[in-house]
């Protein structure tokens, strides 16, 4: 893979739509699109989508399940990612009851279980990991409402 260029739509649906269209006109070989963003991915899917771009140039990213939903099931994107907001709660709860009940402290090294997210493990700073992303495509994208 070659890195071409990095555009930026500053979170902004149509500069990012911008961005995309311009990408796609200075690299029209151009094999896939990574946006680190739900408004930039959002605003390239739509573009790609009436485009005949369409399933030649792969889009992923971080984005939510209800803003692309309907461009998984139309073949824009094949997949993306994003951290599950219920799991991101399910751990912090766990990690704030393991604290406010004195099993731990808080401190880097310290594990705690977290129900059905497993044991856990509090890394530098205080900061508790919930791991990888959640992988959204046709096969489980009607399981998230968000």
């Amino acid at each position: 893979m070659k890195l071409v260029k990095i555009a930026y739509g500053n979170d902004e649906d149509q500069k990012s739509f911008t961005e995309t269209q311009g990408l796609l006109q200075a690299y029209p070989n151009l094999k896939g699109i990574i946006s680190p963003t739900s408004v930039g991915i959002a605003a390239a899917a739509r573009y790609i989508s009436t485009s005949p771009y369409k399933g030649k140039v792969a889009l992923t990213g971080l984005g939510t399940p209800n803003q692309l939903r309907e461009f998984v099931k139309d073949g824009t994107i094949k997949e993306f990612e994003l951290w599950n907001p219920a799991d991101v709660g399910y751990l912090a709860v766990y990690a704030a009851a393991q604290i406010a009940s004195g099993n731990i402290k808080g401190k880097e090294g310290e594990t705690f279980a977290a129900g059905k997210l497993g044991n856990r493990t509090v890394g530098k700073d205080g900061v508790v990991l919930l791991g990888p992303p959640t992988v959204f495509n046709a096969n489980n994208i009607d399981k998230f409402n968000f």
